[in-house]
């Protein structure tokens, strides 16, 4: 089984994976989290932020997240992963995949920004630090059109949102060590 997370940046998608991961655990689930930018830093330095290169990532994490699949072990792929049709090209390529949209309003977003990344992408045209393709300002964010799960961050805390996604995630995860 995987799980494909989709979320912009800031919203809570690792804290989420860790979360659940953590939980997972302690049930007695095997779980490996694939966090996006983990493998882009250490497996896959070539890819840049194109929509070509974001695609690619995805898939690329996607296979990984089969192989652990093949063997037992429930993977969440966490990543901004942006475009719909990726999501949907993943579910059909590997049959058993769960699309969770991590979801948050931008400006709360804006508030925590993290990682200064809001902040950089709004800075004028031309300036040295401006960033370019941020997912959802000044880059492509397409929401799921049926995500399995929608966990609303800036709604809920994030004990909430942690034990809800749990909760979904808990009888995929024993279904697949039953398999």
């Amino acid at each position: 089984m995987i799980v494909q997370f989709c979320g912009m940046s800031g919203a809570g998608k690792t804290t989420l994976a860790r979360f659940a991961e953590q939980k997972l655990r302690a049930a007695g689930c095997p779980v490996e989290v694939l966090d996006g930018d983990e493998c882009r830093g250490r497996l896959f330095k070539e890819l840049g932020l194109s929509m070509e290169d974001r695609a690619e990532n995805i898939r690329r994490l996607a296979w990984l997240a089969s192989r652990f699949s093949r063997h037992g072990i429930f993977t969440i792929i966490c990543a901004i992963n942006p475009l719909d049709h990726v999501r949907r090209e993943i579910t059909k390529t590997y049959g058993i995949a769960a699309t969770i949209q991590i979801d948050c309003a931008l400006e709360e977003l804006i508030r925590r920004d993290t990682k200064g990344l809001y902040k950089r992408a709004f800075l004028p045209e031309g300036h040295p630090d401006k960033v370019y393709g941020l997912s959802g300002v000044n880059g492509v964010f397409e929401h799921p059109m049926a995500p399995d799960l929608i966990i609303r961050t800036d709604q809920q805390s994030e004990a909430e949102c942690g034990n809800r996604l749990y909760e979904m995630l808990l009888p995929l995860a024993l279904g697949m060590a039953v398999r």
